[in-house]
């Protein structure tokens, strides 16, 4: 009876570590907003008013740039984007595509962004890249999409 109890206590304990440890399906902006390497890119989706159009409905793909992506920015052009919000929103939109694209979905090509520009997309065995970019952390999924954290800022061609 003590036995059988005692693994009653185990498989609830593992449940309910199993379910903290796991977080609930979030749209983008909340699943993104948990990775503490994209406080940069979360500090600069809400300065330019884009957290609603990531929590709505999708599907969408965003190449997110971590905060080492946006310290190899030169300050002036930080300084810029923090300015005008018109140009933010731009930057931003040019990292985000239509539909849901996993990283083992992706085929050479482009991919036309939000902004209204293309990215080129590659693969290379298990490598991701967009434009100059590689996806260092591939495949966040969210209820309304999934984001790549990628290691440059994709600035729209002009």
């Amino acid at each position: 009876m003590i036995r059988r109890s005692l693994l009653a206590c185990l498989a609830a304990g593992l449940l309910i570590t199993g379910c903290a440890t796991t977080p609930a399906p979030a749209p983008l902006a909340d699943t993104l907003g948990r990775e503490p390497q994209l406080g940069t890119f979360n500090r600069l989706v809400a300065q330019a008013g884009l957290g609603d159009e990531l929590r709505a409905t999708g599907p969408m793909t965003v190449f997110a740039p971590s905060d080492e992506a946006f310290k190899a920015l030169p300050a002036k052009t930080m300084e810029a984007l923090a300015a005008d919000r018109a140009q933010l929103r731009a930057v931003l939109n040019n990292h985000i595509v239509e539909g849901r694209l996993a990283s083992s979905d992706v085929k050479p090509g482009a991919a036309k962004t939000r902004q209204g520009g293309t990215l080129a997309l590659a693969t290379a065995g298990s490598f991701v890249t967009v434009d100059d970019a590689i996806v260092q952390q591939p495949d966040l999924v969210a209820t309304n999409g999934v984001a790549h954290v990628v290691d440059r800022v994709l600035l729209p061609k002009k």
